[in-house]
């Protein structure tokens, strides 16, 4: 039986959440330590499906995986000589298993990776996490669905260029080149947040890395790692969820384990939007407007603003005073879901990867589906805009990516419940 959440609107969102430690990183936490024999421990960790997909994928490896949720904590003991294929049928429920790529194929000299699945958004070809292990030294090839990739005499440290700044192959290579012979260079590296998260891990295990953070990656190969604890960074895609929450819905929400710093570009359209932000330390309080005004948005990689974040500012143009304008840079398939959104009467003109929204005073409740976590949760927020009921399917797609996210809903004031289909 399927889960849906059922949205009664209109609500106003009020109080205070607390966010958990950021999906995109914590899963490529836990394939790194596949790099170090022992046990590792990664704690503020949300307990999302992905987080226990990933575990599960790591015992098929060989791994003993103890996920303690009330402390969110994952411990992982990694064999001297872990398994090397990762199985289809994990891998096609969640993209980020390609991750296990870069640090099998450096640890075991072999992977057998099945080729992922996860997130209808587009086409994240895996040319760049492949050419750049070839390059690297290993052999790569594609069999019955899974990537095979060899490297009996071990990796060599090469100087590489990205031809775009992914994060998925940024994070693959900067692993792979952890246990190398030699210096690896990556230019056009990716820059977010969490790719400076996975090189303080692996700089812990001993690992010399070096411009985390910068266009340049510089990895120096050791010989071995060791195994350590590691606090995941706050989810700045979660705390934007709930920065936009408290905009659409014209609510005040305090948003605790947060960096500021993580969402500046966010913070500033918001504040565009006409929110108060008052920033501090540890996260910062976003007061919406009655009604927003519309923001022009163009997704770019870090410290752009986020894909991810994309269908958040279309939540929001729908309901505003005015007509916005939203460009889709990342991925191409990312408008899926404002069919969906126009069935609660969001006026959306597509146009290539521009979309052009003229707000509505207010939504109408109707049944709609995600496809995607994020448009997910941005169907669920508008659903708080929205005249009577709004019924989400596609639930588990949202229990991918946040952590109780109804739950917290309810504590902010919405009037939602989960039910079985």
């Amino acid at each position: 039986m399927e889960d849906v959440i059922l949205v009664t609107g209109p609500s106003t969102l009020s109080g205070q959440v607390e966010v958990t430690g950021a999906k995109n990183s914590v899963l490529k936490l836990m394939a790194a330590v596949l790099l170090a024999e022992g046990r590792s421990s990664i704690t503020n960790v949300p307990n999302i499906q992905d987080v226990w997909i990933m575990a599960e994928l790591l015992r098929r490896l060989g791994c003993t995986v103890d996920y303690d949720t009330a402390a969110a904590t994952v411990h992982i003991d990694v064999p001297a000589a872990p398994g090397h294929q990762a199985d289809y049928e994990l891998v096609r429920a969640m993209r980020a298993s390609i991750s296990v790529l870069g640090p099998l194929v450096a640890r075991c000299r072999e992977a057998e990776v099945a080729l992922p699945g996860g997130d209808a958004i587009g086409s994240r070809g895996l040319d760049m996490h492949r050419s750049g292990l070839e390059l690297m030294g290993a052999s790569i090839g594609i069999n019955h669905g899974y990537l095979v990739a060899r490297a009996p005499d071990g990796l060599k440290g090469v100087h590489h260029r990205l031809p775009f700044p992914s994060v998925g192959a940024t994070e693959n290579l900067m692993m792979a080149a952890t246990l190398a012979h030699g210096t690896t260079v990556i230019e056009n590296a990716a820059r977010e947040p969490e790719i400076t998260d996975i090189a303080a891990l692996l700089t812990s295990m001993g690992a010399s890395i070096e411009g985390a953070g910068t266009p340049t990656l510089v990895v120096h190969g050791v010989e071995s790692l060791r195994p350590v604890t590691h606090r995941t960074v706050p989810d700045r895609i979660a705390a934007g969820t709930w920065a936009f929450a408290a905009a659409i819905t014209g609510g005040t929400v305090d948003i605790r384990n947060a960096v500021p710093g993580h969402l500046a570009v966010v913070l500033d359209k918001l504040a565009q939007a006409g929110c108060r932000i008052d920033a501090r330390e540890d996260g910062f309080l976003v007061e919406g407007p009655r009604r927003p005004l519309p923001i022009n948005v163009s997704t770019l990689p870090y410290p752009g603003f986020p894909t991810d974040l994309q269908p958040f500012v279309v939540a929001l143009n729908a309901v505003a005073d005015g007509n916005g304008m939203v460009t889709e840079n990342v991925f191409e398939a990312r408008w899926g879901f404002t069919s969906e959104l126009a069935r609660l009467g969001a006026v959306v003109r597509l146009d290539g990867h521009h979309a052009l929204i003229r707000g509505v005073p207010r939504l109408s409740g109707a049944p709609v589906e995600a496809h995607d976590i994020r448009a997910g949760a941005a169907l669920v927020i508008a659903g708080l805009v929205a005249d009577g009921v709004t019924e989400v399917r596609g639930v588990g797609h949202i229990d991918r990516g946040y952590e109780q996210f109804d739950e917290q809903l309810r504590g902010l004031g919405a009037r939602l419940q989960r039910v079985q289909a």
